[in-house]
């Protein structure tokens, strides 16, 4: 069987959420580099396996999917090794309540909105920042009143809601307004820590 290939570029949030699903399940797989801020542009070849041009995309012997969410179901469910979606119906669906909402206030408040503004940016805009920041808090607290008790989101089994938010917030933390507020959130903060050292993690730092 040939090995997956996930199309993207290792600073992508949505790309990691994917590689740390590979590498939860123990998959061998290729990260073709795939850049789509480079000065050139898209490579027109690119658009046959996302017509949106985004990232990531994946293929796995022949079958193509783009949609982070699509490709880390597909991963846990093509491969072996432990699940990463509960069984109970009702669990399932929090966690895709979970990944929903983090898609949905998280990504663009937090990744956008306050962690690249404030590293890319060389004249960053505050009135942005501050709006990030206060959206953060509402996914923060959201998060808090949607996690079961136990080490991980939903309890004791690691799920996609987990590598979906661990991606997210990863980001978020690279700057001090992150850090600062997760530090009101214990509960969060304590599971980030225990999510931040699992081999998955470590591994989808940088480039495969």
């Amino acid at each position: 069987m040939a090995k997956p290939l996930l199309y993207g570029a290792h600073y992508s949030v949505y790309v990691r959420i994917a590689r740390m699903a590979l590498e939860e399940k123990g998959v061998d797989y290729e990260l073709v580099p795939l850049d789509i801020f480079a000065a050139e542009g898209i490579p027109p070849w690119y658009l046959e396996h996302h017509p949106f041009a985004r990232i990531p995309a994946f293929e796995h012997d022949g079958f193509r999917l783009f949609e982070t969410g699509a490709i880390a179901r597909y991963i846990d469910e093509a491969f072996a090794g432990p699940a990463l979606q509960p069984s109970d119906t009702r669990c399932r669906a929090r966690m895709n309540q979970i990944i929903g909402m983090l898609d949905a206030y998280a990504y663009r408040a937090m990744v956008w909105n306050v962690a690249v503004e404030r590293l890319e940016k060389a004249a960053p805009d505050e009135t942005l920042i501050a709006r990030g920041i206060s959206q953060a808090e509402t996914v923060l607290r959201t998060l808090v009143s949607l996690s079961t008790p136990g080490p991980w989101l939903l309890g004791n089994q690691l799920t996609l809601a987990d590598l979906h938010a661990a991606s997210i917030i990863g980001y978020f933390l690279k700057v001090a307004e992150g850090r600062k507020l997760l530090v009101r959130f214990p509960e969060i903060r304590d599971w980030y820590g225990r999510v931040a050292v699992r081999p998955s993690f470590a591994r989808t730092e940088k480039a495969a």
